[in-house]
């Protein structure tokens, strides 16, 4: 285990709502399990489970003025919906924030709300985790589940 993970759970305990926080550990644990099931780094699963909603504790505007202030782009559709923003406002604070420099890690979190061309096997387990963790209870969600135990590249193209 990485050695800032505990010291980063106590700190998002604080500043995240209850349901949030739950959330976050729940992907967090998901990605660790996708990791040990496709053969990757666990240390870099765990740290980008935990921090992928690091941004989530704030209102759409104050993230959307963070944003601008930090110079981190902002497309229009962005700006209509900034909720969007929680990921690349994330990834500024994982890196920011919490010292996490590892390029894997920062484009994970970055893109696990929207995904991206030629995502990383870290990028696929960051963002089916997140839709598949255990607290999640929508239709087809167990499909989701078992399908990311065949095939990432599924899952990730999956659709209720």
């Amino acid at each position: 285990m990485d050695s800032r993970v505990p010291e980063i759970r106590k700190h998002l305990k604080k500043k995240l709502d209850a349901y949030r926080y739950e959330h976050t550990l729940g992907v967090e644990f998901t990605c660790q399990a996708l990791a040990m099931r496709y053969g990757y780094d666990l240390d870099k699963a765990d740290l980008a489970g935990l921090l992928h909603d690091s941004a989530k504790r704030f209102e759409n505007p104050v993230m959307l003025q963070k944003c601008l202030d930090r110079g981190i782009p902002v497309t229009a559709e962005e700006e209509r919906d900034p909720s969007l923003l929680h990921a690349k406002l994330g990834a500024w604070m994982a890196e920011n924030k919490y010292g996490v420099d590892d390029p894997e890690i920062l484009s994970a979190i970055t893109c696990h709300t929207t995904g991206k061309p030629g995502m990383s096997l870290l990028d696929k387990i960051l963002y089916v985790a997140d839709y598949i963790e255990h607290n999640r209870a929508f239709p087809g969600v167990e499909q989701a589940r078992d399908i990311a135990q065949v095939s990432l590249d599924r899952a990730v193209a999956y659709e209720t």
